[in-house]
């Protein structure tokens, strides 16, 4: 199975990332853990260009390119491998960015990002995707009160983070089916134990 974090910056995908992965652990799954944009050698190097605050200058066309590159070499050296030898590949982040940022954010057309990112992905897709969802201004104010490395894409305009989060909803209306939409507002615990439960009816534990 392949499961996939989205949200908002700011409403703590890293975290329970890490926190679902363990307890999967605990109950005998096999976890492949990854992140976007990055997850192997030559993807970290496209991530810091993509991330990096000296290339503020960049284009959006420039961007949603560059994170189609480190997923293209993301699903061809960690994913697709995990995934035919039976294991649970959980990502912090996947092609559902590119849609809510990218495409509501930048504004561009769906079916155009859609085209791309499934030559990018050779057309592999969440079978689960949770939205970790907040509202942008609290995301936002939750990473510099963390004091978490604030990047190029955090440095956005408020409006621009506030049509991002209006994307995912968007994205997460027309497949109800892939996503589970959790309240990321409350404490790290609570949303842990959220998803848990979302998932037991998934994995049947």
């Amino acid at each position: 199975m392949f499961i996939t974090f989205e949200g908002p910056d700011g409403s703590g995908k890293t975290t329970q990332v890490k926190r679902i992965g363990r307890k999967l652990i605990e109950k005998g799954f096999d976890i492949v853990y990854t992140r976007e944009p990055g997850g192997t050698e030559i993807s970290d190097q496209v991530r810091e260009i993509l991330m990096n605050m000296k290339n503020k200058q960049m284009c959006p066309r420039t961007e949603i390119l560059l994170f189609c590159a480190a997923r293209a070499q993301l699903v061809e050296e960690v994913i697709r491998p995990a995934l035919q030898s039976g294991k649970i590949v959980i990502s912090d982040r996947y092609a559902d960015s590119t849609l809510a940022y990218q495409g509501y954010g930048h504004g561009f057309e769906q079916e155009t990002l859609k085209q791309l990112l499934n030559f990018a992905t050779g057309n592999l897709w969440p079978d689960l995707t949770f939205l970790l969802d907040i509202p942008a201004e609290k995301g936002l104010r939750r990473r510099i009160n963390n004091q978490e490395e604030w990047n190029r894409m955090d440095d956005y305009q408020l409006a621009f983070h506030e049509r991002v989060r209006n994307g995912y909803h968007q994205l997460a209306a027309a497949d109800p089916q892939r996503w589970e939409i959790i309240d990321a507002d409350q404490s790290e615990e609570a949303v842990e134990n959220e998803i848990m439960q979302r998932l037991a009816r998934r994995l049947h534990f």
